[in-house]
């Protein structure tokens, strides 16, 4: 096969074609004239785009350009914004502010959108004491408040870019502002907020007048209110736990928008109120005629806890508005203040219930012996709030001493009987049945319950999960002192790591090391009499083995998930521990006798037996009929 070369006619001819190309392309360069041409059309059609722009802009927003009446400059300005152009030739429509205030609120509203722009609470401080820092609930656009408008003449309009007209007068003691988007003269849309003295609780009030012929009444309109929540105390994570949606529907029911869900949403119907909480801090939008609809929808900003945050929560709500004969009529009030339970209690709108106090017997402990206690101690009486924490904890344990009496002397019990239970166990040990129903003779024969050493127990437990929810709840020890502890509601950090450990953090808190110290210790004063009461049965999980495990493990939890956690509820549970193993003490070697215990045990064994309760009735006839089923089985193998 013959090889195929490039020739120099080849050649010849690609030069050619190039060359060619080359004078076409130099023949078509544009000239510097035409250059500079070109150049001067694109900088007149930018420029004409610029300014027609801003001419739109302007018109949006509407400066002032003509005085009220001015039917040349409502008829331009009725093309963008139709039958509120009227609100945009007034001298309020500029940019600027009007500031109401009392002895705990200073709230700044501004003439454009009508709502709050500033929120300022002049009593308490961010992050820590002597910050210098007020907290402040809205600033820096981290809110908004709009009413979408939709228009007979088929225009949507934000009410949060329209221009409202401010009138502040006083009324007695109480500061009225009225924020007007007018129609017209005496056509307009109102936003009136009234403030009393020395109050937290806003009047807030949305109506309109004469605008059934302006807005579309077809639908509702679409109250969207929404808060970027800003951080306000020292622990990132501790905070962001308790911040949440709460709110009140069908005129007794009250749920949660779920603190932990990203992007999560509610549709509630008949809402009373609203409630942006955050942990130590809320906002409360409530009304006196239910939202019929509703949807509420909370996101997580944290994105990394380790790192500086300014923003803990999304909040998001959008709340339909219906008309009532053309127009809009709604007596609503804001609460902007502390999540304090007996603050918001004091309002007498169901706001307390916000505050997570547990639900069932959890919430009722806390609500009638643990919220009325810890007041009385700290502020009727006056203490400080650590030496009111140790007080309200052993008021609590000594009144729990009974039942922990019960609890040790049913331990005491079975320790004497564990010799026989083993005996019971050598001479049935190839009959498991056997052996549990005389186990079961046993105890009622020398008059002891294998359960009275539980219920004490379980009746402790529900007083134990209440203090979990008290005390992050607990909005007085927000920022207050004890020892090495500025402030009980947050970790007691003594010591600052230059790392971070996984579940523990980047500090070290003293309060929750002394808290697992006494728990060890007290789990290993009770463990070996537990286990002398609580003989191994077959079948059953080797008890001892699992206290001895859990005689580390348990301090190790306190240990870990403490660290964050407010020193308050480790005060609490340290003292707890420390009242505890006194009084276990003094009932082990002062009011228990053990001697004593195994004399009247073995006096009623020779008494004729009790009675059988009817649970043990019930349960010998379970195991009877487990007996009787079992030689059954083994007949017909």
């Amino acid at each position: 096969m013959e090889e195929k070369k490039l020739d120099l006619n080849s050649i010849i001819g690609f030069v050619l074609i190039f060359g060619i190309l080359l004078w076409i392309m130099y023949q078509n360069q544009p000239s510097e004239k035409e250059i500079a041409a070109e150049k001067a059309k694109k900088e007149l059609v930018a420029k004409q785009e610029a300014q027609a722009k801003a001419d739109k802009t302007k018109t949006a927003q509407a400066p002032v350009a003509a005085t009220p009446g001015d039917t040349a400059q409502i008829a331009e300005l009725q093309k963008t914004l139709g039958g509120f152009a009227y609100s945009a030739t007034l001298p309020s429509a500029k940019e600027a502010f009007t500031t109401i205030e009392n002895e705990k609120l200073r709230l700044k509203i501004a003439n454009k959108g009508g709502y709050i722009v500033e929120a300022t609470l002049k009593e308490f401080e961010r992050l820590k004491k002597g910050s210098g820092q007020l907290v402040e609930l809205i600033k820096n656009n981290n809110s908004n408040l709009n009413l979408q408008l939709l228009t007979t003449d088929n225009r949507t309009l934000n009410s949060k870019d329209l221009y409202f007209e401010p009138t502040l007068e006083k009324i007695g003691a109480d500061q009225v502002l009225s924020m007007r988007l007018k129609a017209g003269a005496n056509e307009f849309l109102e936003y009136k907020y009234i403030l009393k003295p020395n109050d937290y609780l806003l009047g807030f009030d949305i109506r309109s007048q004469g605008l059934n012929k302006v807005l579309n009444s077809a639908k509702p309109v679409d109250l969207q209110w929404d808060l970027k929540t800003y951080r306000n105390e020292k622990s990132v994570s501790y905070e962001n736990r308790f911040a949440q949606i709460d709110y009140k529907y069908e005129e007794s029911k009250y749920n949660n928008v779920s603190p932990n869900g990203q992007g999560k949403e509610e549709t509630p119907t008949k809402v009373s109120y609203v409630a942006f909480k955050q942990h130590f801090f809320t906002t409360i939008l409530s009304t006196e005629k239910p939202f019929e609809t509703s949807k509420l929808q909370s996101d997580n900003l944290v994105k990394d806890e380790k790192i500086d945050t300014v923003f803990t929560k999304q909040f998001r709500a959008n709340l339909p508005l219906a008309f009532t004969n053309g127009e809009i009529d709604y007596k609503m009030n804001l609460y902007m203040g502390p999540a304090d339970y007996k603050t918001l209690k004091s309002y007498d709108k169901n706001f307390d219930k916000i505050i997570p106090l547990g639900w069932g017997i959890f919430g009722w402990i806390n609500k009638f012996i643990f919220v009325p206690l810890f007041g009385f101690l700290s502020s009727t009486i006056g203490l400080s709030l650590g030496i009111a924490i140790i007080i309200f904890t052993i008021i609590i344990k000594l009144a729990m001493s009974p039942i922990t009496y019960k609890s040790f002397l049913s331990q005491a019990k079975m320790k004497v009987l564990r010799p026989d239970i083993a005996e019971l166990g050598e001479k049935y040990k190839k009959d498991a049945m056997k052996k549990q129903q005389e186990t079961m003779k046993l105890y009622n024969k020398a008059g002891v319950n294998p359960m009275a050493g539980c219920i004490p127990a379980l009746i402790q437990l529900p007083f134990m999960y209440a203090s979990f929810q008290f005390f992050p709840a607990a909005f007085e020890l927000r920022q207050k002192g004890f020892l090495w502890a500025d402030d009980l509601s947050s970790f007691d950090s003594i010591a600052k790591l230059p790392f971070s450990i996984p579940l523990y953090g980047d500090h070290i808190s003293l309060f929750p090391i002394l808290a697992a110290i006494a728990i060890f210790f007290y789990m290993k004063m009770t463990s070996g009499d537990q286990q002398m009461a609580a003989p191994q049965q077959e079948g059953m999980p080797d008890m001892a083995k699992m206290m001895k495990i859990m005689i580390y493990v348990s301090p190790l939890m306190m240990l870990i998930f403490f660290n964050s956690y407010g020193a308050g509820l480790s005060l609490y549970n340290f003292i707890s521990n420390l009242i505890t193993i006194g009084i276990m003490f003094v009932i082990k070697n002062y009011i228990v006798d053990s001697e004593k215990i195994h004399a009247q045990i073995q006096e009623n064994k020779q008494r004729e037996p009790k009675k059988p309760s009817k649970f043990q009735q019930r349960l010998q006839e379970v195991m009877e009929q487990q007996e009787a089923a079992k030689k059954t089985q083994n007949r017909k193998k």
